[in-house]
């Protein structure tokens, strides 16, 4: 089992490569194996395009005259389970039966119901030996925004937030105070271009006028989510600069405005966080960042609708002020972003 949890391990390193062009798809990643020798690798690069097992099987037939001989006698290692049906592209399954890789490594199952168990039955059916559970729980955890998705009809919720080192949001004034240091601002650039959507009240719009983008970052910058109940901000925000499709939740009117999309609510006084992620899920979004303000992050947090939260400390004190949110969940980590402190926690209960 050790030497498989080595190619499963190299799948998650390669299947990660996919953060943030793949959703809704999930990352996956595949590696052959001959000999106890990698002969090929590939990972799933963008959403719409050739899976990891495509692309570790062609990395084989592109590299050696005799791949076809190669791969009669080879493993493949996949980090999530081989598709089974029709989609963007043809079943991984059908491949590998048709190259006739004798046997198949699984991490873990997917989810999907058009998948589920359904690629290894094929695979076994063709007389494939199959082996799966591999690394499942590291498996698991790298899709689990596709498996949030898959599972609870709605998307994975990062909650976002800094705080004073006694305890505050912001000062009460309505007035912009930076908290962290740059250091942070640029990790927080790179989480949004991991994520599919990041989130954002009308409060923290108003008096940050926040641009929600990467500048910080390479990659894409997510679509940007706003609450704004009564269409009471300034249309002259950055938010609504057209440069990234924005939507616009309130209660007023749904409407397309080039890249701004306002979508009604039919009840803003009771589940706003559970109507915005149902409209959120059934526009393909996978995972969203919110960022503020602490009405908002509270919001989530009481309807027990959140998967992470990451919690910046400063080193300053405000002494008064609006309180930071108060949470509950497993450590996952602390670390030190230049002088601030990082604190990741995990939702213990299922929301």
């Amino acid at each position: 089992m050790q030497g498989h949890e080595k190619y499963i391990q190299r799948c998650l390193e390669l299947a990660e490569l996919g953060l943030g062009t793949v959703s809704p798809n999930p990352m996956v990643g595949a590696v052959v194996v001959c000999g106890d020798k990698i002969i090929g690798e590939g990972y799933h690069h963008t959403y719409g395009e050739a899976h990891a097992e495509v692309n570790a099987i062609n990395q084989v037939i592109s590299k050696f005259d005799n791949a076809a001989e190669l791969l009669k006698q080879s493993t493949i290692y996949v980090s999530l389970e081989p598709c089974a049906h029709y989609g963007k592209t043809p079943p991984c399954a059908d491949l590998i039966i048709k190259h006739r890789i004798p046997k198949v490594v699984v991490g873990c199952r997917d989810p999907f119901d058009q998948v589920n168990g359904k690629g290894i039955e094929k695979l076994k059916d063709a007389g494939i030996e199959v082996l799966t559970g591999v690394l499942e729980n590291e498996c698991q955890w790298l899709n689990r925004r596709f498996f949030t998705r898959v599972q609870k009809h709605r998307p994975y919720i990062i909650l976002k937030w800094a705080q004073t080192t006694d305890g505050f949001f912001a000062p009460d004034d309505s007035k912009q105070h930076w908290i962290t240091g740059i250091e942070a601002r640029k990790l927080v650039h790179l989480w949004r271009s991991e994520e599919d959507a990041v989130l954002v009240g009308k409060n923290t719009t108003a008096i940050d006028n926040p641009q929600l983008n990467v500048r910080y970052a390479n990659g894409k910058s997510p679509k940007r989510v706003v609450i704004d109940r009564r269409l009471e901000l300034d249309n002259n925000l950055s938010l609504f600069d057209q440069t990234v499709e924005t939507l616009i939740f309130n209660e007023v009117k749904t409407d397309i405005d080039g890249k701004n999309k306002y979508i009604a609510l039919e009840d803003f006084d009771r589940y706003v966080p559970q109507y915005i992620l149902y409209q959120l899920y059934l526009q393909d979004i996978q995972s969203v960042i919110i960022e503020g303000g602490a009405f908002t992050l509270n919001s989530f947090i009481a309807a027990g609708l959140w998967d992470e939260a990451r919690i910046f400390t400063g080193t300053t004190n405000l002494k008064e002020g609006i309180k930071a949110p108060s949470i509950s969940g497993d450590i996952t980590g602390e670390f030190l972003t230049g002088n601030d402190k990082l604190l990741v926690l995990v939702n213990n209960v299922n929301g």
